[in-house]
């Protein structure tokens, strides 16, 4: 659901351990800002976007998925422009020529499965969901940065990125793959 349709509390229960120091600003606000910003304020940050618990906002940054009536699961999903961190990388850019600015192009920026939860394939309705959530609120194209393990070790957060695979069963197409274990995939509605 919509993260303003989800309770403040419930996305706080989610986003624990290393999710809970980040706050979902790091992608949000790139590394310089992020690094020395305390977690208090950027968690206030995350409580103005999120508007939590106000079905009636127009706006917010992502969804929260509930098994039941337990809070599961936290996808970071906005416009491709308002990320920092994706705007000074070189990851999505490599080999492309488009307009950073163009507010059309969504971006799935960061996941979080909460502890307890993990291993239980939330990814593909979570991604799934997203791309839903963007397309109703204008997009005309959503992006996605997996990261592609190649059986490889995976270290503290590179799976916030998420994997290839739900990316894929969502419909997703490969439009680059800048790096040997990060891909750019993209799914297009127009």
């Amino acid at each position: 659901m919509p993260a303003n349709e989800a309770a403040w509390d419930d996305l706080q229960a989610i986003l624990t351990g290393t999710a809970g120091h980040c706050q979902c600003q790091r992608q949000r606000l790139g590394d310089r800002d992020w690094w020395h910003l305390p977690v208090a304020e950027r968690s206030a940050i995350l409580e103005s976007e999120v508007h939590c618990g106000d079905p009636r906002a127009t706006e917010t940054i992502g969804i929260v998925a509930y098994d039941a009536d337990e809070p599961v699961a936290w996808c970071a999903v906005d416009r491709r422009s308002v990320y920092g961190r994706l705007r000074g990388s070189p990851v999505p850019w490599k080999e492309r020529d488009e307009d950073k600015d163009d507010d059309t192009v969504w971006a799935i920026a960061c996941f979080v499965v909460r502890r307890g939860f993990r291993g239980r394939g939330y990814m593909y309705p979570l991604v799934a969901a997203a791309v839903d959530h963007a397309r109703d609120r204008g997009a005309r194209a959503v992006e996605g940065y997996p990261l592609v393990t190649g059986g490889k070790e995976v270290i503290w957060d590179e799976m916030s990125v998420g994997a290839l695979g739900p990316f894929l069963a969502a419909g997703f197409t490969e439009v680059s793959h800048p790096t040997k274990r990060r891909v750019v995939m993209r799914i297009d509605f127009t």
